[in-house]
């Protein structure tokens, strides 16, 4: 029997230099092509024999899938021989991210993936910018090619497709995207170089390129589609389903469906990711759902048969390992037969939520399913290397191959497979037998009756023929396998969704996060790996909130923020500073969660962008952020300083009208200003600031009771810090604390927590019991000014409860103690998960409201703080918690000095100040003739809460020092 490789033998001496052919796999090419030969021709003479004895049909079939046993023996042995010896050069992988960031997932999917395995990663933007690329037409010195959706064209200009070599691989196809290419109004390219009419085949021919139309699905299932079965009654399948398609080869067309659709119905607003086969089932059970998938993998080869049968690029030298991705937007309007209405080449998830990342998590799932479905590894081949050791060419066929006996495609049984056609078929091979996420659509004996008939044939297989013998060897193993091991749900036809898209059953024994995916993205440092547990981020000032969606490996686990019952995606505000979001990944198989891994990341959020004065300079001021109108009859932003501070003289009150003065270079460019020196002034007096001498002794014999939530509490630690020139103990106390030792023991400062959020509204204290409370807990106490009752929060506090301090002072006998009113605060701002968060108009209401207990404070005569205009034109500089409403934190001093940025601003020079102001700078000179805090002291910092805290003690204290 002879071996005749005519078109083989030709091509491959012809390609032996320019492609870098070695003699050896030639020689090894040569002697797998002859094995095909014998192995087929005995498969396919036994055949013909089956067909003139019925009776052993069974028989048959046994002896065709034992030849294709033998012929993926012989194509796993050059598996191991061909791929395992490249150089490491060829491991080089160039990834052109053109607009994408590199804190973008999918440029950090990419580095991740291919890291694995065992790729060098080089970024660029463009291809024009790449030092690889640069060179000998960008065909050398790399392996792998990735173009990012925004560096397609620069791909295209700069890369000579019919120069490429065996082992590189591009995810670009020209042909493919000039065939689905836009030709004008939505017509598909190829239509205009082909006789077919919007009849002939299932699918819309402007249906290209990205369009402005608005793709919609139908009301209700009438009439079918004109390519629904005749006779068969329509099921009621009413639905736009998104497909994802990976075309590996033009010509032969080779092309696989990935398992995961987006299904939107008339029923859900948004798409929905799910398995298709899952779906189909749903919707129209396990009869049809079988018939439905068959129509959908019909529907889509119909059509890119006939966009590839027009296409004018399928050149000889084409790259053979080069792969093009596409979604197809098909429409069941009452059929199981669908109609494509749209296809992209590209992955598109525009009808999945961008709030909740579904579209980025199921584009990531099948970008990594296709990258381990297409590309080697070592770990791969190192695995089949003991089948090669274990697999026998005969002895004739390397006889044979030594003579070199590469004749013309003589007789009618040769098998002709040229080069680039028999690494198709090593690489289909390898794909078939990888696990993956993709399952076969083209080649198909769904397309075509030539496949079955073609053993019997006198005519040469085709690489498709071969194609689907492999594919039904590897789907009876995959049969037989699933019949042993039920559970096996990572087959060939499944792919593991996200735990988002479909539950599991079982332990959670992979207990890490596959991403942590964030808007904005954050860069992490270090860059994020499933192994390292804590990162590092920095966001500008002007970002206030990050929405966080951390996905797990497994989808048996499930993921918690910062707690056992904590939700999996949230919005996170960014205090000033430091805020850390924790990350847990727990196993929910027991009946309470157990906690498995916990991954940390902490987010600095930088201060307002500052430009020190160092000459000119003019006077601003504001009131309210343009980003926020509370009040939308007045200006925002910085507008310039008239000065009618004619004569000053000290407030009589704590709520005269005011607002923010900074230095500026220009009052129309906030970037000019000195931040650090923002202070605030009264319109028509000011806030004489207490010194410490003059505080200690005005507050001697005198007891502070502090009423509220934790914006109270912050003017009491300040206060305290104040008078003692350190602050030795504070906690985040949500209950009744007393002071004793404030002031050398002169002085006692109590506090009650009001209202307690946390309790059930029935078990929650009231206001009068809470304030009865702190008052038997602070007794004995006498009536007057030499007691004080600070009341007051961010936006709990009515007019009601200042009727109840009246009530309640009349009642204990302490109708002439000394009341202080601290106002509404800025707060509940943002779009927080998890608490209620205030619109606009809901937010201009809060200042009516503030106005109105600013009012009726003054009706009992109390004293006011109005810390609501305060923090409304700076309500961005919020610091830790998810309310966005604390203007201060408690931070621990660990050395002998202060912070280095309260001792930097204390040697400040201060010489443009022109009116005595309050700014987080007031109260550092009084600190300058006293020793530094110790070691284990706090100092409460937060340059809005120390405005309106110094604001409380002017207030405390009216008397000025001679």
């Amino acid at each position: 029997m002879r071996c005749l490789l005519a078109s083989a033998g030709m091509l491959l001496r012809r390609r032996s230099c320019s492609c870098s052919c070695s003699g050896p796999l030639l020689l090894l090419l040569g002697v797998t092509v002859c094995l095909f030969y014998q192995t087929l021709m005995v498969a396919r003479n036994r055949l013909r024999s089956g067909h003139q004895q019925p009776a052993a049909a069974p028989d048959t079939r046994v002896l065709m899938e034992e030849e294709t046993r033998r012929v993926i023996a012989a194509l796993e042995t050059l598996q191991v021989q061909v791929w395992s010896q490249q150089p490491p050069r060829w491991r080089r992988a160039v990834v052109l991210t053109g607009r994408h960031q590199l804190s973008d997932p999918e440029v950090q999917l990419y580095q991740q993936v291919l890291k694995n395995l065992d790729y060098q990663v080089q970024l660029s933007r463009y291809a024009e910018t790449s030092s690889v690329l640069t060179t000998n037409h960008g065909v050398s010195g790399w392996s792998l090619l990735l173009c990012l959706s925004s560096s397609e064209r620069s791909c295209l200009r700069r890369i000579s497709f019919s120069h490429l070599q065996h082992h590189q691989t591009v995810n670009l196809l020209p042909g493919v995207m000039e065939a689905f290419s836009d030709a004008g109004g939505g017509l598909c390219h190829f239509y205009t170089r082909s006789h077919l009419t919007g009849s002939e085949l299932p699918m819309r021919p402007h249906a290209c390129g990205s369009t402005s139309r608005k793709l919609q699905v139908p009301e209700d299932s009438v009439g079918g589609d004109s390519h629904s079965p005749v006779g068969a009654p329509p099921p009621a399948l009413v639905a736009m389903v998104n497909v994802y398609v990976l075309v590996t080869s033009m010509k032969p067309l080779t092309s696989f469906l990935h398992d995961i659709s987006v299904v939107t119905t008339n029923q859900e607003q948004q798409g929905q990711p799910t398995k298709l086969r899952n779906f189909l089932l749903q919707q129209v059970g396990p009869t049809t759902s079988h018939e439905a998938l068959g129509q959908v993998k019909k529907v889509i080869g119909e059509v890119l048969q006939a966009a590839m049968s027009t296409n004018e690029k399928q050149q000889m030298n084409r790259c053979v390992l080069c792969y093009q991705l596409l979604t197809f937007t098909l429409l069941f309007s009452g059929s199981v037969t669908p109609v494509v209405v749209q296809v992209e080449t590209d992955l598109t998830f525009s009808s999945l939520s961008d709030d909740t990342f579904d579209g980025q998590i199921t584009k990531d799932l099948i970008l990594e399913d296709t990258l381990h479905f297409l590309l080697p590894t070592h770990a791969h081949l190192s695995s089949e290397t003991h089948l090669s050791s274990e697999t026998h060419l005969s002895s004739e066929t390397h006889t044979q191959t030594e003579g070199r006996q590469y004749g013309g495609c003589r007789g009618t049984h040769g098998v002709c497979l040229s080069e680039n056609e028999f690494l198709l078929l090593l690489q289909f091979q390898r794909q078939m037998k990888t696990p993956s996420g993709f399952q076969l659509l083209y080649p198909s004996t769904l397309f075509s009756s030539s496949s079955s008939s073609s053993s019997s044939s006198s005519g040469p297989l085709s690489v498709s023929d071969l194609q689907i013998r492999i594919s039904r060897h590897y789907e009876l193993q995959r049969n037989q396998s699933h019949r042993t091991d039920e559970t096996d749900e990572r087959t060939n036809q499944e792919s593991a969704l996200s735990s988002s898209q479909d539950g599991s059953e079982g332990s959670c024994v992979d207990p890490h996060l596959r991403q942590i995916y964030t808007d904005p993205p954050l860069t992490l440092t270090p860059p994020f790996s499933p192994w390292v547990k804590e990162y590092r981020a920095e966001v500008t000032f002007d970002t206030v909130t990050v929405r966080i969606r951390p996905q797990p490996v497994s989808s048996a686990c499930r993921v918690h923020l910062d707690e056992h019952r904590g939700p999996r995606m949230a919005n996170y505000p960014v205090g000033l500073g430091d805020s850390r979001i924790s990350i847990l990944v727990t196993d929910t198989a027991e009946p309470e969660p157990v906690v498995m891994t916990i991954y940390t990341v902490h987010v600095y959020r930088e201060s307002r962008p500052s430009l020190p004065m160092f000459g000119d300079h003019v006077m601003c001021c504001f009131l309210q952020d343009c980003g926020l109108l509370v009040q939308p009859g007045l200006s925002c932003g910085l507008q310039p300083l008239v000065d009618t501070q004619s004569s000053l003289h000290a407030c009589s009150s704590g709520h005269a009208p005011g607002r923010w003065v900074v230095p500026c270079l220009s009052c129309s460019d906030n970037r000019t200003c000195d931040w650090r020196e923002v202070a605030w002034r009264p319109d028509s007096c000011y806030h004489p600031l207490v010194d410490r001498l003059l505080l200690q002794d005005c507050l001697t014999d005198r007891k502070v009771l502090f009423i509220g939530d934790s914006t109270n509490r912050g003017m009491m630690y300040l206060l305290m810090e104040r008078v003692n020139s350190s602050l030795e103990d504070w906690g985040k106390a949500h209950d009744t604390l007393v002071y004793r030792n404030l002031n050398g023991g002169r002085s006692q400062v109590s506090y009650s927590y009001y209202p307690q959020f946390w309790l059930e509204k029935t078990q929650r204290p009231t206001f009068r019991q809470a304030l009865l409370q702190l008052i038997d807990r602070s007794r004995p106490l006498v009536n007057s000014n030499r007691t004080v009752l600070v009341v007051g929060g961010v936006q709990w506090l009515n007019t009601n409860h200042l009727r109840t301090v009246r009530e309640v002072l009349d009642r204990e006998s302490l109708s002439d103690i000394l009341v202080v009113v601290k106002s509404l605060g800025m707060g509940f701002h943002l779009p927080v998960d998890g608490i209620r968060s205030l619109s606009l108009t809901e937010i201009q209401d809060l200042y009516r409201e503030n106005q109105n207990i600013i009012s009726t404070a003054k009706h009992h005569g109390y004293e006011v703080i109005d810390t609501f205009s305060i923090t409304m034109g700076r309500y961005k500089e919020f610091l830790q918690g998810r309310c966005a409403c604390h203007f201060h934190e408690v931070e621990k001093f660990w050395s002998s000095r202060t912070s280095d940025d309260t001792t930097s601003t204390t040697n400040r020079t201060r010489s443009f100040r022109t009116a005595p102001e309050l700014s987080s700078q007031s109260a550092v000179q009084d600190l300058d003739q006293e020793a530094w805090p110790k070691a284990s002291s706090y100092h409460v910092r937060g340059p809005v809460n120390q405005v309106y805290s110094e604001i409380l003690l002017s207030r405390l204290c009216p008397k000025t020092r001679n």
